[in-house]
């Protein structure tokens, strides 16, 4: 059964909470009011900073169904939206003229009724489901081709999609949409105007500790602390890509598995490649430059444990 939506910033804070999703007030702010008045969420940031995350958490917490669109180069209506069952039609044409049961009229309207049609990820979205609306996930729309965007227009202004062997079919409730993307290519402003905008960052490290302490409980505090000033660290070099949450997670988990206690030169040496996704970025950091930072970690720690 369907969740009510969150009447609130802090129920939709509460909301993100449940599903193990650590949120600032301003996040849940904008989610909040893409919510309230029905408009969809256009999220942009890095890769790995928990994007596509927001709209599983949504799903799940909200109960209805995730009905998720990957964007690639080449995107079209056929594989976003729907197409006819070609071979099913043919065997129908097939067995028609090997019948003689219907003129041409009739089985030209017959070859385009429902059964024949193929329903892709957005045409799912705007069909009525005993689940309720769904959460309708639009993944890294920057990697699809500027007329796939001007095509989106239509579904998010009306949240409608014209088939035209079938007629206009419109959502009898709107899905709630989460549209993502990366930044390597400019979104058009016709689709941003149609959104709520909001820039996923990279969190801080109180943020970033609160998300491996869920994500990572396995891993001991003073390794999390240590793991998480050393990937903050990490953001402030000239790297051709920096880690995201997800990679910090991942390098938890491994480390973990090496039953590591705390992070020491040669741990770091040989786990890099769970963090840093390119090898020039390992190359400039392996050896005496994570040596660097690690003492530097270290010693911060060192103080603010003595504060404490």
């Amino acid at each position: 059964m369907t969740q009510p939506l969150p009447d609130s910033v802090d129920a939709t804070l509460a909301l993100l909470g449940n599903g193990a999703y650590v949120a600032d007030r301003s996040l849940a702010t904008a989610l909040y009011l893409a919510l309230k008045l029905g408009r969809p969420l256009f999220l942009e940031g890095e890769a790995g900073v928990g994007k596509t995350e927001i709209a599983r958490v949504l799903a799940a917490t909200l109960k209805r169904p995730l009905i998720r669109l990957q964007c690639y180069e080449g995107l079209d209506v056929s594989a976003a939206v729907y197409e006819w069952n070609y071979a099913r039609q043919m065997v129908e044409i097939r067995l028609s003229e090997a019948m003689g049961d219907r003129d041409r009229d009739t089985l030209e309207s017959d070859i385009f009724a429902d059964r024949f049609l193929i329903r892709r990820p957005l045409l799912q979205a705007l069909e009525k489901s005993p689940d309720g609306p769904p959460v309708l996930l639009i993944d890294e729309l920057d990697r699809t081709d500027e007329p796939f965007e001007a095509f989106l227009l239509e579904i998010l202004a009306d949240f409608q999609i014209t088939i035209p062997e079938i007629g206009t079919i419109k959502a009898e409730e709107p899905p709630i949409v989460v549209i993502t993307s990366n930044r390597t290519r400019e979104i058009h402003d016709a689709i941003k105007r149609r959104c709520f905008y909001y820039w996923v960052d990279y969190p801080d490290a109180a943020r970033e500790l609160a998300i491996l302490e869920i994500k990572a409980p396995e891993a001991p505090a003073a390794l999390s602390a240590e793991i998480v000033g050393f990937v903050q660290k990490l953001r402030e070099q000239d790297l051709f890509k920096l880690p995201g949450v997800a990679e910090t997670i991942d390098w938890a988990h491994a480390l973990t598995q090496l039953d590591c206690l705390a992070l020491e030169p040669e741990i770091i040496n040989n786990t890099l490649g769970t963090l840093l996704k390119y090898q020039d970025d390992i190359a400039k950091i392996q050896g005496s430059e994570a040596g660097r930072i690690l003492a530097d970690v270290k010693a911060e720690l060192a103080m603010a444990g003595a504060r404490a």
